[in-house]
């Protein structure tokens, strides 16, 4: 090993990889539930995020621990999958790391340990399958509390009532029923169009799409009821030669043919266009100003530098191919839909005759607010379509952890060896869900957690916790709800790295154990959050 090469073994090596996952998983605690507290991330630009979201927030960090690292893939992970319960996931991950290395301070080996991790995994997502209650795909009351749940506490609480509604109806109007009789919501069908200056209770659903750009020339119409639209990714603009030229003139006429030459080529693709029989231009690229001066002569709305995503959902709203020649344009690449301008809003809304997209436009005071709407809002979206398409939900406020965590005590009695201890572990790790829940709100976490365990104890599975009141109570008849699958994708996410982080003994690095190569001395021995000195910064 070079000199500039780090080792850590054994114990020092789980000692400073469970710090290092933990530290992460205490980073976003306090934010989780509906009185959790947001971040303030300032990056190195200066730019600021103020968000309560789990994986905004890690990722928005400066982490340069390797371990740590991993748990940030835990909450990456579940956003994918999932959309929401980024910070469940990564909190229990980080429970899961503490109470392990209570067990392997008693001499119980990892492997043990992770043996008992996985078993443990295995049945709890069996038991919340038994524990999910199936939802009809047009229950609307029940889809819009699964999206009410999703974003209490976030940014888009106080018009909870309003945007929840917006959400369920934009996530079922992009619907469809298989054949086999499942749900598949299709959310490259559903996009979100942000503006300022209003309250978020304002926002509204639109059919079709909200395009935000405008007209290239002034005296170009900006209202066609029944239009034929074109979706152009090629410029309208003087071709270029590939390579670098230059032209010789002896005389102003020869100059005059050149402009002439560029003049008329200009015209072609314009007359392409008008003989097409196109009425409004959607084009991706450029416009030269003299095509603009012809576009508006011939009648047509031409719109410059749309965005791709902006292109391709448009693609979708008017069933209509995205012409990338010119040259090749016919009657036939034309999609015929309505083109109205909100010359307030400075939008353009497009709906096709069948519109295959919805549009949700969210209004919010500032930019922060609302960066922080979106975000809520697109978690609400993503629980909500994965509730129609999964069908099922639980009770939430920490109901469903603390049943699971009575169930696979029972199960641990059928465990034989010392994985027992790790199914035990596992089974206290789930109640720190409602634990955290109770201390965020400020209220006595344990006697908290004494009732709930009595109450499931009497056989209330959907006991939960609720913490504007501070008690106990059925959690499902109180309209908090979650899906299903979100709980499962976290139980499985944080059992897994938990695992992984366990299952190494011996850290080799051929610098700085820091994966930013930074000068922070990130590799001592129990240095607990060695490695993580940007992230101090960060936060």
């Amino acid at each position: 090993m070079g000199e500039d090469a780090q080792r850590v073994q054994d114990k020092d090596a789980q000692e400073y990889n469970i710090s290092a996952a933990r530290g992460v998983a205490e980073s976003v605690r306090s934010t989780l539930g509906p009185k959790g507290m947001d971040k303030m991330l300032v990056d190195s630009m200066g730019d600021v995020t103020i968000t309560n979201d789990g994986v905004t927030i890690l990722q928005t960090m400066d982490i340069d621990n390797p371990t740590a690292e991993m748990v940030v893939e835990v909450a990456e992970t579940q956003e994918d999958e999932a959309g929401d319960g980024t910070t469940s996931a990564v909190a229990i991950a980080g429970e899961l790391l503490k109470n392990a290395e209570d067990l392997l301070e008693q001499d119980i080996h990892p492997t043990a340990v992770i043996k008992g991790f996985n078993l443990a995994s295995e049945y709890a997502r069996e038991q919340v399958d038994e524990v999910a209650t199936a939802v009809d795909p047009d229950d609307t009351e029940t889809l819009r509390n699964v999206a009410e749940t999703s974003m209490t506490g976030k940014g888009a609480e106080l018009d909870k009532d309003v945007l929840a509604d917006l959400v369920v109806r934009a996530v079922q109007g992009v619907t469809v029923a298989a054949d086999d009789g499942s749900h598949v919501v299709d959310l490259a069908n559903l996009n979100i169009e942000t503006r300022t200056g209003r309250a978020a209770g304002e926002s509204r659903l639109l059919t079709g799409a909200a395009i935000d750009k405008d007209p290239v020339h002034e005296d170009m119409p900006t209202d066609f009821e029944s239009a034929n639209v074109l979706l152009l990714n090629d410029p309208i603009e003087v071709e270029e030669a590939d390579v670098d030229t230059s032209v010789n003139v002896d005389s102003p006429d020869q100059l005059q043919k050149f402009l002439d030459q560029e003049e008329e080529q200009l015209r072609e693709k314009v007359d392409t266009i008008v003989e097409s029989g196109a009425d409004v231009v959607f084009c991706q690229k450029g416009i030269d100003d003299l095509a603009q001066h012809y576009l508006a002569k011939e009648g047509i709305l031409a719109v410059r530098r749309t965005k791709k995503s902006d292109l391709t959902f448009l693609k979708n709203v008017l069933d209509a191919p995205i012409v990338t020649d010119l040259d090749s344009l016919s009657a036939d690449d034309l999609a015929v839909g309505s083109v109205e301008r909100d010359a307030d809003e400075e939008l353009f809304y497009v709906e096709g005759e069948d519109a295959h997209g919805v549009t949700l436009l969210l209004y919010g005071t500032t930019e922060h607010v609302v960066d922080e709407l979106e975000r809520g809002i697109q978690d609400a979206i993503d629980v909500v379509s994965t509730t129609v398409s999964d069908g099922r939900t639980l009770p939430g406020g920490g109901a469903v952890e603390v049943e699971i965590a009575r169930r696979l005590r029972d199960y641990a009695d059928s465990v034989e060896g010392r994985e027992q201890l790790a199914v035990e572990a596992f089974a206290d790790s789930l109640e720190l869900i409602p634990r955290v829940l109770a201390e965020n709100a400020g209220l006595d976490a344990i006697d908290l957690l004494v009732d709930l365990r009595a109450a499931h104890e009497a056989g209330d599975e959907h006991a939960g916790l609720d913490v504007f009141a501070g008690e106990v109570v059925d959690t499902a008849e109180a309209g908090v709800v979650e899906t299903a699958h979100a709980k499962e994708q976290a139980i499985a996410s944080a059992a897994e790295a938990a695992n992984l982080v366990l299952k190494i003994d011996d850290i080799i690095s051929a610098g700085d154990l820091s994966t930013a190569g930074g000068d922070d001395e990130g590799g001592a021995p129990g240095g607990g959050m060695g490695g993580m000195g940007g992230m101090g910064g960060a936060m």
